[in-house]
């Protein structure tokens, strides 16, 4: 397969280059060359066409380039990370190189990056993440003749350096607290011996399942998740008054401040809108915990806008996809889009220093086993 593209897109080469300088001199093929590239495939015979007047001068396959898939699977491994669909792929190659790729063939090149996802998902892992955020995110897979629903797992730690880091990829059917605590004791088995501070979604028994892995972590509710469900609630005429309100709850100084608050809101709206507030109370144990800690570490902790810009652009990337083949497939496009994110997560995250000099206050004896840059 990959000789058979080779020379066939160096023909489509030649056949440019002639029309190219056809009207300035009288050019034309004049045999072909041979020589023994390294490919991953092994060793290869690839024959190169060559022209009268010597000018052709190859562009897939350089001259004395004796190694080249890395350069053209790299091509087509980067069109794919970033969210180029294997027609657009196709197109592209043909633009310039003069041959179309079909889709099995260029399965068959994106396939090679399953061992190094396979390997990235298995890596031993950090002992201690100071932040974990932990969401679902869903797409569309197909099975036995059928499109269904799958969820793909996403967690997300902060290190002591301050950078973050995807700790893991995992589909399933449905989300649940169950399949959390698989995960969960996957990352324990990886290396993961603490977490200080896990911040999820509303899922239903997300705590316990956080619980029986890393009974210390402090497990907090995402506030922005909590208000979009409660904003479904209330009528859109009085939805700037209910936001006004509710922000005395989760901007107040204290976490006792904030319980006289919410009591103060479901007096007012709890009646009308039972469902927009009662649930703030019945989870208020663990929507309240970043009340106690300093507005450096609060600003991180409380909300999954983390994982959710994550998820943002995991979404730019399998936008072009109405739905993926197989969990696999889907598994092997988010790999390469982190594989880009984690070049720009090289930075370390904003104030950093103050949050780490604050966390190292209040878990001092838990990180100090530790070590970090």
């Amino acid at each position: 397969m990959l000789k058979h593209f080779l020379e066939t897109a160096l023909e489509g080469e030649m056949d440019s280059h002639l029309i190219q300088t056809r009207q300035t001199e009288q050019n034309r093929r004049n045999g072909k060359n041979t020589k023994t590239v390294k490919s991953s495939a092994g060793l290869l015979e690839l024959t190169t066409p060559r022209d009268r007047s010597g000018s052709y001068q190859p562009q897939l396959v350089p001259k004395r380039q004796l190694v080249l898939t890395d350069q053209l699977e790299a091509k087509i491994l980067s069109l794919y990370g970033m969210g180029s669909s294997y027609a657009d792929i196709s197109q592209h190659l043909g633009e310039i190189y003069g041959y179309a790729l079909s889709d099995s063939e260029l399965t068959a090149i994106t396939d090679r990056v399953i061992p190094a996802m396979r390997e990235w998902q298995n890596r031993p892992l950090e002992s201690l993440y100071t932040l974990v955020w932990l969401d679902g995110i869903y797409y569309k897979v197909r099975q036995e003749g059928k499109v269904v629903t799958r969820v793909l797992y996403s967690v997300l730690g902060l290190t002591l350096s301050g950078k973050k880091q995807v700790l893991g990829i995992y589909t399933a059917e449905s989300e649940s607290a169950r399949f959390w605590l698989t995960v969960l004791n996957d990352l324990k088995n990886r290396g993961v011996d603490d977490m200080l501070i896990t911040c999820v979604d509303g899922l239903k028994g997300f705590d316990t399942a956080i619980a029986n892995v890393y009974p210390t972590a402090t497990v907090q509710l995402c506030i922005v998740h909590q208000l979009r469900n409660s904003f479904r609630f209330v009528p859109n005429k009085l939805l700037a008054d209910f936001v006004k309100d509710i922000k005395t709850v989760y901007q107040a100084a204290d976490g006792e401040q904030g319980w006289e608050n919410l009591l103060l809101v479901q007096e007012k709206w709890g009646r009308q809108y039972p469902q927009a507030v009662q649930p703030w109370v019945e989870k208020w144990a663990l929507l309240s915990p970043f009340f106690d800690y300093p507005p450096a570490v609060r600003k991180v902790m409380y909300t999954t806008n983390t994982v959710e810009g994550y998820h943002r652009q995991l979404r730019k990337v399998t936008k072009t996809k109405g739905a993926f083949s197989s969990d696999v497939a889907l598994q092997k496009l988010v790999y390469l889009t982190i594989q880009n994110l984690q070049i720009k997560w090289e930075m370390t995250t904003y104030n950093w220093k103050s949050v780490l000099n604050e966390l190292s206050i209040i878990f001092e004896e838990r990180i100090k086993p530790h070590r970090f840059d």
